[in-house]
């Protein structure tokens, strides 16, 4: 997953940092399963934040209109990946 090992601003939600990453490639079976889907939640919560502030605060109707495109498909797989984990 290019780009998301890399550092990142602490501010940039959802964005996983280089030990989180380190761990999952040391990770195998369904300990490397369960290491993904959680770090994806995490990234796709950081996704939807972002997407509720453009929607609510844009003014570029193209980019809110992805917004709200962006919420609704990353909360359904939220909701698929924490069905996966157990949680749903």
């Amino acid at each position: 997953m290019p780009g998301m090992g890399q550092d990142r601003s602490p501010g940039v939600p959802g964005m996983i940092d280089q030990d989180h990453m380190n761990g999952l490639r040391r990770a195998s079976g369904t300990g490397f399963d369960t290491m993904f889907l959680t770090m994806m939640v995490k990234h796709h919560n950081g996704a939807v934040r972002m997407a509720v502030i453009e929607k609510n605060e844009g003014r570029y109707g193209p980019a809110m209109k992805m917004a709200r495109t962006i919420i609704a498909t990353q909360n359904a797989e939220i909701t698929e990946m924490n069905t996966m984990l157990g949680k749903g």
